[in-house]
């Protein structure tokens, strides 16, 4: 279906009516925990940003709600070098060998602002009449959020739905870094961002900075039961807590 005939669900592009009616109908937002990062020599850095928020884009058509806009920055582990300079993310994961700077790796901020400015947008969701938020996205933001989510339900009033604290099993949608999973995940949504020809044909060549299963085997229709699989537990947990 083409994009101009499918329902609005993104914040931005709501107008006040809209916004009105949706939240009457289910006040429930969506929030994707993303940033730049190297995603492989096959995936756009805005990988985990473009990929989450198009699995929130399904879930508020399927059970309801609204997707914020997704967050391009998140924490990261950090190394200082002897020579001053530092490492992040996967400039140093076993994948990456030797350890560097990996091209293009960005938009890494520490982990107090990234709480803050998590903590900003809830106090909004909440002002605006969210009851619930469901976030999930960038490994590390999906850890850092959910390990501050019990205070911030006790904070702002309103229930939190995220993978790592929330969800242990069923979820298949990420868990990978640029493998078999995330490939196939943008694969659905963005497949004009994804080139598996980067990628060496010799299996025996490892991509650099990619940890999971090979994303040389990733596809469409893998994607998608990834996808439906994700959203079977997601509906579920809204169920549970009484919005669907």
């Amino acid at each position: 279906m083409p994009d101009s005939q499918l329902e609005k669900v993104n914040y931005y592009e709501l107008r006040p009516h809209e916004f009105r009616e949706r939240m009457a109908k289910q006040p429930v937002g969506y929030l994707a925990l993303g940033t730049i990062e190297w995603h492989g020599e096959h995936n756009p850095y805005g990988t985990d940003s473009l990929g989450t928020a198009g699995i929130f884009e399904r879930a508020a058509r399927r059970f309801g709600g609204i997707v914020f806009p997704p967050l391009f920055l998140g924490p990261d582990r950090i190394r200082l070098e002897p020579d001053g300079s530092f490492l992040q993310g996967m400039d140093y994961a076993k994948e990456t060998d030797p350890p560097r700077q990996l091209d293009g790796n960005c938009y890494r901020i520490g982990a107090g602002l990234f709480l803050t400015i998590c903590e900003a947008i809830l106090e909004q969701a909440k002002r605006a009449g969210f009851k619930v938020i469901v976030a999930d996205g960038h490994g590390p933001s999906r850890e850092a959020f959910g390990d501050a989510a019990n205070g911030w339900e006790q904070q702002f009033g309103i229930k939190i739905i995220c993978v790592s604290r929330d969800i242990t099993e069923g979820w298949r949608c990420g868990g990978d870094h640029a493998a078999l999973n995330e490939t196939s995940n943008m694969m659905v949504f963005h497949p004009e961002l994804v080139d598996l020809s980067r990628l060496s044909p010799d299996r025996s060549i490892w991509p650099v900075g990619v940890s999971g299963k090979d994303p040389r085997d990733a596809t469409p229709e893998y994607g998608e039961q990834c996808l439906a699989a994700s959203l079977d537990v997601l509906g579920a947990k809204l169920t549970e807590l009484g919005f669907v």
